[in-house]
C-alpha cells in the first residue's frame, strides 16, 4: 500500500528495513555518531547499545509497512548532494485508519541538520498521505523544548496549509519511563489541496 521508494529533488527514501540498510551502519549511526546524545533528547528512543537493538529496529520497520500500519523510511541525500547515498535519518509515518491520520515523525544525524531535509521529507510523506492513501489529517508533533524542531515543522506546515493545534499534557512516554508534553500540529487535505495548488 505505502511506496516502497520515494524520492524528492535532493532525497530518497526507501523502506527502512534490513534488506535497504546496512546493519553495522546503522548502528554505528545509532549507537555512537557524532551529536547522537544531542539527536536523542528529544525523541523518545535511546542511542542503541547492542546491533540485537538496530536489527529490531529495521526489522520492525519493516514489518509495520507490510502491515499496512506504518511506513518508515531511511532518508539518504542523492548525488549531488553532500553525503550522497549515506544514512542521513530515518522518517515517515504511521496512519490510524479508524481517524484517516497520519503521524509524522523524523530524526536527522547532526551533520544533516540544517539543510532543509525535514521539510522536503515531509512534503513528500504529506503527498502520499493526501494523494495516495486518501487521508483525511496529516499531524506532527514535538517535544516543548526542542526548538529546532519547533522551526523546521512550523515552516512546513504553515507552506503546506496547516496550523499549529497547542500543547498536549503528558502525551510522550521516553525510553526511561519519563513522560512529556507534545505541540501538536496538523495539515487537513483541503487546506493541503489549497496551499499547494
Amino acid at each position: 500500500m505505502f511506496p516502497e521508494t520515494i524520492e524528492t529533488d535532493r532525497l530518497r527514501l526507501e523502506v527502512g528495513g534490513p534488506e535497504n540498510v546496512d546493519l553495522d551502519e546503522c548502528y554505528r549511526i545509532c549507537s555512537s555518531d557524532l551529536g547522537i546524545d544531542e539527536v536523542t533528547e528529544y525523541v523518545t528512543w535511546d542511542p542503541h547499545e547492542t546491533k540485537k537493538e538496530t536489527l529490531e529496529f529495521l526489522e520492525r520497520n519493516r514489518e509495520l509497512f507490510e502491515a499496512d500500519e506504518a511506513a518508515g523510511y531511511v532518508i539518504r541525500p542523492r548525488e549531488g548532494e553532500d553525503g550522497a547515498g549515506e544514512i542521513a535519518g530515518f522518517g515517515g509515518f504511521e496512519v490510524d485508519w479508524e481517524k484517516r491520520t497520519a503521524v509524522l515523525g523524523t530524526w536527522l544525524r547532526k551533520r544533516f541538520w540544517g539543510r532543509g531535509y525535514s521539510g522536503e521529507r515531509a512534503a513528500a510523506l504529506v503527498a502520499v498521505a493526501f494523494d495516495d492513501l486518501d487521508l483525511d489529517v496529516v499531524a506532527v508533533s514535538h517535544h516543548p523544548d526542542n526548538e529546532q524542531s519547533r522551526r523546521a515543522i512550523e515552516k512546513y506546515v504553515d507552506r503546506l496549509g496547516g496550523r499549529r493545534e497547542g500543547r498536549l499534557r503528558n502525551a510522550l512516554v521516553y525510553a526511561d519511563g519519563s513522560v512529556h508534553d507534545e505541540v501538536r500540529y496538523t495539515i487537513s487535505q483541503a487546506e493541503w489541496r489549497e496551499s499547494t495548488a
